[in-house]
């Protein structure tokens, strides 16, 4: 299947004719059978799709193939992205790092993150390159953020790490079910939001201030906890994108395109957070 974020448009775990893109092999014995789709549809022939049952398995199942991507190797290589942007971050917090040189490393981290996003195969250079300098990008403006707010990073990693276990254990139980609605509503509102977040920078550049004064204030609490929420939505189509790379027997590499997303999703959260915590402390 194929997601996305609010940030970067990436590749997901897309079949084609023999397989998986650039890996052409059966799915695994046990696994259900999916007629391949033609780009565009990211749930045209998803077995979970909204009103379809449950899965039919087919034989029992055989020994594990290799070669193909597992559960271990997605919190493998997600621990290491993760690893290095708070590596990172704390450096640049410890080192002191101006706006300029936090600006910078956000840019850098953008521009690498497009890369990897049109990218066919996943390139963990890219994905530990981004990881790098989105550490560095956050490390300044969470210290920035902790002038205005006393706490707040530490409040927003924890924000950050409750989000995901609810959206975690609501994934795993079924209450959120992720199908072509949740999928183009989700899609839908993040592109209105990225830009309404454009158009408010462009006017902050241009006019001072807040821009629209959409982040400051009650809207800009209206607008944080609606950050978060799309931000939480994403983990859910990244859960999604996993357990259907799993299951369809996706190669191991995937297991970056993975860890990037993640990634991506828990950095969107947490700098949501950090704005809303720093207007929530504004008295």
């Amino acid at each position: 299947m194929r997601s996305s974020n609010p940030v970067f448009s990436r590749r997901g775990f897309s079949r084609d004719s023999g397989g998986y893109a650039g890996f052409n092999a059966a799915p695994q014995a046990g696994a259900p059978t999916a007629t391949p789709y033609a780009g565009g549809n990211p749930y045209a022939n998803n077995p979970y799709a909204a009103g379809q049952q449950d899965l039919q398995t087919g034989p029992p199942q055989a020994p594990a193939q290799t070669g193909r991507m597992t559960m271990d190797d997605v919190v493998t290589r997600t621990g290491i992205t993760l690893g290095v942007v708070v590596v990172a971050a704390v450096a640049a917090w410890t080192m002191n790092l101006p706006w300029g040189a936090g600006a910078a490393a956000g840019l850098v981290a953008m521009v690498l993150g497009f890369i990897q996003a049109f990218k066919a195969k996943p390139v963990p250079a890219l994905i530990i390159g981004y990881a790098l300098f989105e550490g560095l990008f956050l490390g300044v403006i969470s210290k920035a953020f902790n002038y205005l707010a006393d706490g707040a990073p530490v409040q927003a990693v924890l924000g950050t790490m409750a989000v995901f276990a609810g959206v975690l254990i609501a994934y795993k139980t079924r209450l959120i079910r992720v199908d072509r609605r949740f999928y183009r509503f989700v899609m839908a509102a993040a592109i209105g939001f990225v830009l309404l977040m454009a158009v408010n920078l462009l006017f902050s550049v241009f006019g001072g201030g807040d821009g629209l004064g959409i982040r400051t204030g009650g809207l800009g609490i209206v607008v944080g906890i609606i950050g978060v929420l799309l931000g939480a939505a994403f983990l859910a189509l990244d859960f999604k994108q996993i357990e259907d790379g799993i299951r369809y027997g996706a190669p191991r590499e995937e297991s970056w395109l993975a860890a990037f997303g993640l990634t991506l999703s828990l950095v969107w959260i947490y700098t949501e957070m950090l704005r809303l915590i720093a207007i929530l402390n504004d008295n």
